[in-house]
């Protein structure tokens, strides 16, 4: 997945942002299979479990862990057509979860060889908002950041200054 694009600036912010909010190491639940993010958490001194690829709109059991201290979800929720009854399951009482922002001037993703690498919710920060304010989290800090692309038109010259990533932490209600 990331052979060729590597996300240095997404990976810089989110860290950064979980540097914030958990310094100390974590036993953390990482929606979605390992990937290099879950080293870079390693790195820094958290336990980090992570799903094994079942599709979470049906199997959230992996949520019902209450052994762990916080749940990430980094660009998750919106490959899922439901995350409201994932994130009404999840037992641990922190949660930080980012998700790309709908962008009025480019299409939701979907990739045309892998199913589960599409897009089906590109959110706006207040729908996500909304999205966890329902399933019984209160919100206590956001960020968002751009993400620009180094090519050439109008649309790359928008993402040097339209937010493309916004990052949430809660806590459980």
């Amino acid at each position: 997945m990331y052979e060729e694009h590597f996300p240095h600036k997404r990976y810089k912010h989110t860290l950064e942002f979980l540097q914030k909010i958990q310094p100390k190491p974590t036993r953390i639940l990482d929606l979605g299979v390992r990937n290099p993010f879950s080293e870079v958490m390693e790195k820094q001194g958290h336990q980090v479990i992570n799903t094994e690829g079942e599709d979470l709109d049906d199997n959230f059991s992996a949520v019902l862990n209450e052994n762990v201290e916080l749940v990430t979800a980094f660009e998750i929720f919106e490959h899922l057509l439901s995350p409201y009854t994932l994130l009404k399951a999840i037992k641990a009482k922190k949660l930080i979860a980012s998700v790309p922002l709908n962008l009025w001037f480019a299409k939701a993703y979907q990739s045309k060889t892998d199913t589960r690498d599409r897009h089906y919710h590109e959110f706006e920060d207040w729908q996500f908002n909304w999205l966890l304010e329902k399933t019984g989290w209160k919100i206590i800090q956001t960020e968002k950041w751009a993400n620009p692309v180094n090519k050439i038109g109008i649309r790359p010259v928008l993402r040097k200054f339209t937010p493309r990533y916004y990052i949430v932490y809660a806590e459980r209600k």
